[in-house]
């Protein structure tokens, strides 16, 4: 199977995940990214799950920060899948190629 036959990526592109500085691993740009980018969901809405979210790989490896690149959004819905509860990270300010990206929890 080539590469292009299976169109999911747990990550964009423009994302990788490598050893961090902060704690174990974490999401790292492969390129600069402008601020206000939109790098996807993170956290899915379940009220099965203890803190009421699923992590998702964006959310399992970009680590915590006092003073971070990324902030986290509660959206409703999505325009793709529709009405879903969930969480996305936006930049905050311009990311630069092999710069960590980081996020204060909020959950």
């Amino acid at each position: 199977m080539k590469n292009n036959d299976y169109p999911y990526r747990p990550l964009p592109p423009f994302l990788t995940i490598s050893k961090s500085k902060i704690e174990g691993i974490g999401v790292f740009a492969t390129e600069n990214i402008p601020e206000g980018t939109d790098l996807g969901m993170s956290h899915v809405f379940d009220s099965r799950f203890s803190d009421g979210y699923i992590r998702l790989s964006l959310g399992g490896f970009i680590n915590h920060h006092e003073i971070p690149n990324c902030k986290a959004v509660i959206f409703n819905k999505d325009p793709e899948i529709g009405n879903v509860k969930h969480i996305r990270l936006i930049t905050t300010k311009k990311i630069k190629k092999e710069e960590e990206l980081t996020v204060m929890y909020i959950i």
